[in-house]
């Protein structure tokens, strides 16, 4: 009998000292992973491919565990990356090495990213409920 497993669609770039990964294990979700280093050569590149197939993308998990070096243009490419997916309604999360939560630390201290400790709890908190917003209540004068 054969499987009916959805088949993961799989494509990659190698671009400098990095290799970039996208998975969708559903037709709406994409995992993206970087391995090697994110620096000012492939900062842009890295962007653009994360969100290359952005118009069929719900939710995203950026998965950079496997990289080695991370500059602070690749902290640039973070904050990018958070504003297109708010202007494209993309809920994502991100998951960092220890290289990236080295620099977060220093350039994100009040964590504004969406960090996650791995894929499986990131998968689980972009499908989740969005979290809520603050509600500016006004007081009575």
């Amino acid at each position: 009998m054969p499987s009916t497993a959805p088949e993961i669609s799989t494509d990659q770039l190698t671009c400098n000292a990095a290799l970039f990964e996208r998975q969708r294990p559903q037709p709406s979700t994409a995992v993206v992973s970087a391995r090697g280093e994110l620096d000012a050569a492939n900062c842009d590149e890295f962007v653009d491919f994360t969100l290359r197939d952005g118009e069929h993308t719900h939710w995203l998990v950026v998965d950079l565990t496997g990289l080695s070096f991370f500059a602070t243009a690749g902290f640039s490419a973070l904050q990018r990356l958070n504003v297109r997916c708010a202007g494209e309604d993309i809920r994502w999360a991100l998951v960092p090495s220890l290289a990236v939560d080295r620099l977060l630390r220093i350039c994100d201290p009040d964590s504004t990213l969406p960090i996650c400790i791995d894929v499986t709890t990131a998968l689980t908190a972009v499908h989740g409920d969005p979290p809520r917003l603050l509600e500016l209540i006004p007081e009575p004068r």
